[in-house]
């Protein structure tokens, strides 16, 4: 490994691997990149959203709608399932959209009870705009890789997160 190719992480392990040489330091590598990478992509949400007028939370709520399809709607529980929050937690979300004129409620028609969440001509827009600004933003984050190598880190990285795929779904 070349001084140019040596990042922070590489540090770290020599250290370790100094202090504690009876232990395998393989996941540390792996880990500590994944860390400091979620860190990176947070903080480009966070711009490319706020460009957008929208906070992440809302920008989850919003395109959950807008993946749905036209006419961009779902019930609170399929929200729920795609957001991965509580009810409580969804209601409020919803509270506060609606209050920004993001989405709507209506009465579901096939539930008198129930009621369907609908992405207004503004939240389609905010979503949109946010997320073209969050791809370009993921863009120059993976700049530094060949498409075929980001085509298999994404495998990699899939094969990684499966099982807990099936954990979450249950």
């Amino acid at each position: 490994m070349t001084d140019r190719t040596r990042d922070e992480v590489d540090d770290l392990v020599d250290a370790w691997a100094r202090e504690r040489t009876d232990l395998d330091l393989d996941p540390v590598a792996v880990f500590s990149r994944i860390s400091r990478l979620a860190r990176h992509l947070d903080l480009a949400r966070r711009r490319a959203f706020s460009a957008h007028g929208i906070e992440s939370w809302e920008f989850d709520v919003l395109a959950a709608l807008r993946r749905a399809g036209a006419p961009y709607e779902l019930s609170p529980g399929r929200l729920l399932r795609e957001t991965l929050v509580t009810s409580g937690t969804m209601t409020n979300r919803v509270d506060r959209l609606a209050a920004r004129g993001l989405v709507e409620r209506y009465p579901d028609p096939g539930d008198r009870r129930g009621v369907i969440v609908r992405l207004t001509p503004e939240g389609k827009a905010a979503v949109d705009g946010a997320f073209e600004a969050l791809l370009d933003a993921e863009r120059l984050l993976l700049a530094g890789l060949p498409p075929r190598d980001a085509s298999r880190l994404a495998a990699l990285l899939r094969t990684l997160l499966a099982p807990f795929s099936d954990a979450d779904a249950g």
